[in-house]
């Protein structure tokens, strides 16, 4: 229990500052009148023809969402790498060996995957 306790006073302490900006910016700040033109896209003084969603294809969407989660995989690697050589001294070598082989079998074949579904061609 005494090793949670700084975690748990961190993450209250957290919890209470991000409220109180909050609590604080909503007090503080100044309202903006809720009219229609207010609610409208701007665009060069110009009206606007279309709504204020545009259509984006998924595909940008998807490209995002690959990148971020094979760019954290990689990101796991580098401290695995800094510290092995720590665990090959205290035994664990073989066994941190297989876990991060287990990690990269998972990583190749979701790379497999994503090339044969085709995920990033574009036409």
């Amino acid at each position: 229990m005494s090793q949670l306790l700084p975690v748990l006073v961190l993450s209250g302490f957290v919890v209470v500052f991000g409220a109180a900006i909050i609590v604080v910016a909503s007090l503080l700040g100044t309202k903006a009148a809720k009219s229609k033109t207010k609610l409208e896209t701007y665009e060069c003084g110009l009206e606007s023809d279309m709504s204020g969603s545009t259509k984006v294809p998924i595909k940008f969407y998807l490209t995002a969402i690959l990148f971020i989660l094979f760019d954290i995989e990689i990101i796991f690697m580098y401290p695995w790498a800094l510290s092995f050589n720590d665990f090959i001294r205290q035994g664990y070598g073989l066994y941190i060996m297989g876990a991060m082989g287990v990690f990269l079998l998972i990583f190749i074949l979701g790379l497999l995957w994503e090339v044969k579904s085709k995920a990033l061609e574009w036409e």
